[in-house]
């Protein structure tokens, strides 16, 4: 360990290394069932633990997004979810716990076919490059996932397969006529009730057409009373509780059998038993989540990957797929003699300028270019701290930019730039006492005490807007001490005064080093540049975790890092005419592009 140092700090300042520390349908249309269920046992296979959400400590945390339909590059609303995902993951693995983040894409069903047409491709070739977009862009965003599924997958075929056959030996599965309004876009039937003028799709606002299938049926309608059970028994299961109340709406309406064929999609996974059908695209990827699970190596069978994690322990979506997941996706799990996920979580949408966003309308928000303009922390932390998580968010520019700005850079950034500008220049960058004695009778150290475990509370509940505000307030009170103890006025005094001020100095770097920890799962590159500048190794910040919160991780002798930004500004340079000066930075109120730029922060 360094040595503390005792002797005079203003005479006696040594220079020692740094410490080493280390979807949705309710079958009320024209339903003609021409029954010719299969002569097999009716036997309903329940699972006995399909409600049992007590699991050891030692079970890993699996955490999914929705698999992504890939008809179109990806947009900024799956961006959103998996941002989302990621930080609670980065959350979870600083606790301690084996996390299995899980996204993927969902590449089967009519619309891909037609998209892949449309652009002159076969549907295999466009599902490559759409799912590559997608890898790219959560590469772009400092995504951290550890399985990436594809439905087009042959291991992924192999479960679905195998689950379509468990079910249909349970006598789930029967063969009927259905004739409907059918959605293109959604994938699926819809109720004439829920659909607007000229029975256009609510959500897609296209017009649904006239369908007559021969198609199979999952008999949803036989978990009517175990869905209700798990509801009462869990009420946690969805969240956040105002969406626990549209399922519990959803279901007590009463539940109708769904089609899991289709007759008329080539672009598919072959029924198993009829090989002129394909199987819905839904039943085909929600199963995604278990195929994930499986390893290379491993076997592609569902015992295997059921015992690699399953149940979930969270199913992230958007509040427009909630249905499948909270309602179609465990009724299928039961009839299969599988435990159910434990929580699904549908968040709400984004607009943009207050307004629904849609191409038709050109007011479109792509991912790629705002993590291109911004950066990927400014992205992230914008939307997890601005949108209340579960509700819906709205996107401007100007409110983007004045965020970022006032949080990262100046409460955060400019905090630790100028505490680091004053040990340099009066403590040639060299703590001179341990964190914990600097803090000593301060009220200061309470304060962040209590605000970082309102972190812990905030991040472990979802409210993830919530624990950025706890962290961003540690940085409100870190400048609010420093005004008020002025160390730059002390150091000028000399003595006593001199050395206080160094003390106020380790007492602000201390709290930026639990800033770093606790942000990471949102702003992960700002965090490691914060924790860089206070002179620790990428080893030392990858090692760290959430115990590291806790106060008293400085210690006396430690070497900080020349003082540099560790958050570029974001100013807007105005257009000008070619030829001409360039027009005077402006932080907001420009429609010029916005561009990035480092500027000293004193």
């Amino acid at each position: 360990m360094a040595a503390r140092m005792n002797c005079s700090i203003q005479n006696s300042l040594f220079l020692l290394n740094p410490l080493n520390s280390k979807a949705t349908t309710h079958f009320k249309n024209h339903l003609k069932f021409r029954q010719s269920l299969f002569s097999l046992s009716k036997r309903t296979m329940f699972c006995s633990c399909s409600t049992n959400y007590d699991k050891t400590s030692t079970d890993p945390f699996v955490l999914t997004t929705p698999l992504y339909y890939v008809n179109a590059p990806p947009h900024m609303g799956s961006a959103y979810t998996t941002i989302a995902a990621d930080a609670i993951a980065r959350f979870q693995r600083l606790l301690g716990k084996k996390v299995v983040f899980i996204t993927g894409t969902d590449e089967h069903g009519e619309k891909i076919a037609a998209a892949a047409a449309a652009s002159g491709s076969n549907p295999s070739e466009h599902c490559e490059v759409i799912s590559q977009a997608y890898k790219m862009l959560w590469k772009d965003l400092d995504i951290a996932y550890d399985k990436f599924i594809r439905t087009t997958d042959p291991k992924h075929e192999e479960i679905v397969k195998e689950f379509y056959s468990r079910v249909l030996a349970n006598g789930d599965i029967y063969k009927a006529d259905y004739e409907g309004l059918y959605c293109i876009n959604c994938e699926e039937y819809k109720d004439e009730k829920e659909l607007l003028e000229n029975h256009c799709c609510p959500i897609h606002l296209k017009p649904c057409v006239a369908r007559k299938e021969d198609n199979y049926f999952f008999a949803l309608s036989k978990y009517q009373k175990p869905l209700e059970e798990i509801l009462t028994q869990n009420p946690d299961f969805v969240q956040p509780s105002f969406r626990l109340n549209e399922v519990q709406g959803w279901i007590k309406s009463g539940l109708r059998d769904f089609s899991i064929s289709r007759a008329s999609v080539d672009w598919g996974i072959p029924v198993p038993n009829d090989n002129r059908q394909t199987i819905y695209v839904w039943f085909d990827a929600l199963l995604g989540y278990i195929s994930a699970l499986l390893e290379n190596k491993d076997q592609s069978n569902l015992q295997t990957a059921v015992s690699s994690g399953w149940p979930a322990s969270l199913h992230l979506i958007g509040k427009d797929i909630l249905r499948f997941h909270a309602v179609y996706w465990p009724a299928m799990l039961m009839s299969a003699g599988l435990t159910v996920p434990k929580k699904v979580f549908g968040h709400g949408f984004l607009t943009k300028d207050g307004m629904k966003m849609g191409k038709s309308l050109g007011n479109t928000l792509e991912p790629s270019e705002l993590v291109h303009n911004f950066g990927p922390d400014a992205v992230r932390y914008f939307f997890l701290k601005q949108v209340e998580f579960g509700n819906d968010g709205d996107y401007s520019e100007d409110q983007f930019i004045n965020i970022v700005n006032a949080h990262l850079a100046n409460t955060i950034g400019n905090l630790l730039n100028r505490t680091l500008g004053l040990l340099r220049k009066n403590c040639q960058s060299t703590l001179v006492v341990d964190s914990a004695i600097a803090a000593e009778g301060t009220a200061f150290r309470d304060n962040v005490e209590k605000l970082i475990e309102n972190a812990r509370v905030h991040y472990g509940n979802l409210s993830l807007s919530s624990a950025c505000e706890a962290v961003l307030e540690i940085g409100n009170a870190g400048n609010s001490y420093m005004d008020e103890r002025a160390p730059w006025s002390l150091f000028k005094q000399g003595d006593a005064a001199f050395e206080a001020a160094a003390k106020d100095l380790v007492i602000i770097l201390e709290a930026m080093r639990i800033i770093a920890v606790a942000l990471s799962p949102v702003t992960p590159n700002l965090s490691w540049r914060i924790y860089e500048q206070l002179g620790y190794s990428k080893e030392q910040f990858d090692s760290a975790n959430w115990s590291d919160t806790k106060w008293g991780g400085l210690k006396g002798g430690q070497v900080m890092a020349q003082p540099k930004p560790v958050f570029a500004r974001i100013e807007l340079k105005a257009e000008t005419a070619e030829g001409s000066e360039p027009a005077a930075k402006q932080v907001v109120k420009n429609k010029g592009k916005p561009k990035a730029k480092a500027i000293a922060e004193a």
